[in-house]
């Protein structure tokens, strides 16, 4: 029978990809599991997808984020064997970013997330992706991080999922968002 447990956290401590563990709380775990949030979240959002633009765009995404919690849960002589995020992808997601906005309104304040389920999942993500980006910068700037990619790829993410939000509201039938000023 197979073990869905191996019992080696117990003591509060995990491995890192390489040689060393450390402590749970540590922010490199903290990065990878808002990261593991953020594709979770994004799951939930191509499950509910309505434009067909949305769930193969996601899943891609979802690969992308797999391979930056591979690099942020290297240690730091290992992260380059698992580095795949470069400005090409980077370049990527701006690409989508531009081909999916051109029939959207941007709006002129902020808006309420739940104008449709997918659109509301959206914005979720995107929270949990600045959550992400936030720890990735502080890594980054704490010299335990080398690639700057891993972060301009995360911002560009977060305004990406900002894009698919509103798409998904248009695709459920609202064009029009809930303004947070009412």
């Amino acid at each position: 029978m197979t073990k869905f447990y191996t019992k080696t956290g117990d003591d509060g401590y995990t491995g890192l990809l390489g040689e060393g563990r450390v402590a749970k709380h540590d922010l490199r775990i903290e990065a990878v599991g808002n990261l593991d949030e953020a594709t979770s979240f994004l799951g939930v959002a191509r499950a509910g997808a309505l434009s067909p633009h949305s769930a193969p765009l996601l899943l891609q995404i979802q690969r992308d984020l797999y391979h930056i919690m591979a690099e942020v849960a290297a240690t730091p002589e290992n992260a380059a064997r698992f580095r795949v995020i470069d400005a090409q992808r980077v370049s990527w997601l701006e690409e989508q970013i531009q081909s999916l906005s051109g029939g959207l309104r941007l709006p002129e304040e902020f808006i309420l997330p739940g104008d449709s389920q997918s659109g509301a999942a959206m914005a979720v993500a995107r929270t949990v992706v600045r959550r992400a980006e936030r720890q990735v910068a502080n890594l980054l700037h704490s010299d335990q991080l080398e690639n700057h990619e891993l972060l301009r790829y995360l911002n560009r993410l977060s305004s990406l999922c900002f894009v698919l939000e509103l798409l998904e509201n248009r695709a459920s039938g609202r064009d029009d968002p809930t303004l947070a000023k009412g």
